[in-house]
């Protein structure tokens, strides 16, 4: 049976390692041509090695390739300010989009939560590395307990953060927040990212912090039982995602009005996490570019069995 066949828009870190990713580990896609804007980059490079149609006149010169026009699915992983002009462009081929980027101009996806709602979608955004990473997380308290308040604070090594992500600091607050509220169901959700400096480079690390109503008989260990359930489905597609230590449930000694309204709060839960990357074109240390890529990955195959099918 035939796979589908998928475009990369995007040269760099993210762009080639998911490169990688499907030409060595994907079932359902195959790698059809890649775009980038700089011809001396590494990642058009090693995709010509690779056998892949390349072009360094981005998204007009993808289109422009012959391969184009049996891509099913393009993965966009450019910038925010990029994708929104990307998409205009690809508009009328009707390709089915990924967006790796902040943009957040289709429904926000996140496998290991809502990966089949909106499969129909023509552009479907990834969100951010953070989201990827706690989002999950939000959503697993939020199964057991109404989450009034989730704050997430994502700490990434400094060198994992290319241009790209350093342009899109803005957009990941916002796309983050608004994400952690519409698709993590907390009443009002915070983003914060760190670009740590540290050498040699750590891992990604995520802490993530829910206000919650937690005084009922057995709701903390059902809390605890639905976050280990939620973290090991994401790890089924990100094998360095996990717990860096057991979920902790501490009381609230005073209802915070200012970030939960008139809602009740008792409890804070804490759920401190740590993603590395798997090594295939990235070091271990960016895990949250990994994590981009991996689940980027899982809708497109998800994408290219409904293509098989049909």
């Amino acid at each position: 049976m035939s796979r589908a066949k998928v475009a990369v828009i995007g040269s760099g870190n993210i762009g080639t390692d998911l490169l990688v990713k499907v030409l060595r580990h994907s079932e359902h896609l195959e790698m059809a041509a890649m775009a980038g804007i700089d011809a001396a980059s590494d990642g058009l490079a090693r995709a010509r090695r690779l056998g892949v149609a390349t072009t360094a006149g981005g998204v007009a010169g993808l289109i422009a390739l012959p391969e184009f026009a049996d891509v099913r699915v393009v993965f966009d992983a450019t910038s925010a300010s990029a994708h929104a002009a990307n998409a205009r462009a690809l508009a009328p081929y009707g390709k089915r989009l990924v967006d790796l980027t902040p943009a957040a101009l289709g429904p926000f996806v996140v496998p290991a939560v809502n990966l089949d709602r909106h499969l129909d979608a023509p552009d479907l955004n990834m969100v951010t590395c953070g989201g990827q990473a706690t989002i999950p997380v939000v959503a697993a308290v939020a199964r057991v307990t109404p989450v009034p308040y989730a704050e997430i604070v994502a700490s990434i090594a400094a060198k994992s953060a290319g241009p790209g992500t350093r342009a899109n600091i803005d957009e990941f607050t916002e796309t983050t927040s608004a994400a952690i509220e519409s698709v993590g169901g907390a009443g009002r959700g915070k983003a914060i990212i760190i670009l740590n400096p540290a050498e040699p480079p750590l891992i990604m690390r995520d802490t993530v912090y829910c206000l919650v109503d937690a005084a009922g008989p057995g709701v903390h260990e059902e809390i605890e039982r639905a976050v280990g359930r939620m973290v090991a489905e994401v790890a089924s597609y990100v094998p360095g995602y996990r717990l860096k230590q057991p979920v902790q449930i501490t009381p609230v000694a005073v209802r915070p009005r200012t970030l939960v309204g008139e809602q009740t709060v008792t409890h804070q839960v804490s759920v401190f996490l740590e993603v590395e990357g798997a090594g295939h074109y990235l070091p271990p240390y960016a895990g949250n570019l990994d994590i981009m890529t991996s689940a980027a990955l899982r809708v497109g195959e998800r994408i290219g069995v409904l293509a098989e099918a049909s």
